[in-house]
């Protein structure tokens, strides 16, 4: 029997347990948290901080979500898509090669529905498709070989605002700061699409060391208490490759979420997706350390 199998319509069941939570359960031997899983895959709730799977570059790399997974489930799980490291929220796994196969078939056909969720800087209003091609962002050491003459490619974004904020924090030369919970929706999968739109909006994702704003990323881990970027890939749907079933897979928000939106007065908004207890006695999550890192 599929464990928590959730159909289109039907209210999504989500996870309850914090980033902070989950690396506890890895460095306890407990396992990491399954929002659903049945024969043929497993969605969990990536905690942010955590890489989805080593490479080169990180080869002493020593908790990774696909080990853990492998470990708890007892059995080898296949990589369908990735979310950036200090992302958190739905991450896809098949458990077999032939599941993979189709489930990723369908991320490159653009067959499932991506939901994210971000705080970013300033007021943003409305809703919009935003419709920006992004030239391929190469990594230094990976890509240093690759010519770095390369060609746009088209990227789209929907995004919709969903609440403003603003809070007697003074960044910069203004006595106050002001932030907006968007809600976003890629209609395509470039490396780092969601960051950089938001970016070229002046609207830059909280947390984001690579395309944001610094300063204000220093200044909201001072004021909340909490660091890390403030992007969560809330919800998948698609079709389930082997009954053709409508699935749909959500992840509940983790402390750092839960402390910003407390703090920004949102406490009623996303009503689809849990709110964690806080628990300030696990072990430091590893996005609290982002800050500090690019300081």
């Amino acid at each position: 029997m599929p464990r928590r199998a959730n159909k289109m319509g039907v209210d999504c069941r989500v996870g309850r347990l914090c980033a902070k939570v989950a690396r506890f359960f890895f460095l306890s031997g407990i396992g990491m948290e399954i929002i659903y899983q049945d024969e043929h895959l497993v969605a969990i709730n990536k905690p942010a901080g955590w890489l989805v799977h080593r490479s080169w570059l990180d080869r002493k790399e020593k908790v990774v979500v696909m080990q853990t997974v492998r470990d708890q489930l007892g059995r080898h799980v296949y990589t369908v898509h990735r979310l950036d490291r200090p992302t958190s929220g739905v991450l896809l796994l098949g458990l077999s090669s032939e599941v993979a196969r189709a489930l990723a078939q369908q991320f490159e056909q653009h067959q499932i529905h991506k939901v994210y969720h971000a705080v970013v800087r300033g007021y943003l209003h409305g809703e919009a498709l935003l419709d920006y091609p992004l030239t391929p962002e190469l990594d230094k050491i990976a890509d240093r070989f690759r010519s770095a003459e390369r060609a746009p490619q088209p990227a789209q974004t929907y995004y919709r605002a969903l609440a403003t904020a603003e809070v007697p924090l003074a960044i910069g030369r203004y006595p106050t700061a002001r932030f907006s919970l968007i809600e976003l929706t890629p209609q395509t999968g470039r490396k780092h699409q969601l960051r950089r739109h938001m970016a070229h909006l002046r609207h830059p994702i909280i947390g984001d060391t690579a395309h944001g704003d610094l300063r204000q990323n220093r200044g909201v881990a001072a004021h909340f208490g909490t660091a890390g970027l403030m992007l969560h890939a809330s919800e998948l749907r698609l079709t389930h490759p082997v009954s053709g079933e409508a699935l749909c897979l959500r992840a509940g928000l983790d402390w750092r979420w839960q402390k910003l939106m407390d703090g920004l007065g949102w406490q009623a908004y996303l009503p689809e997706l849990d709110r964690v207890e806080f628990t300030p006695d696990c072990p430091q999550d590893r996005a609290e350390t982002d800050i500090e890192q690019q300081a």
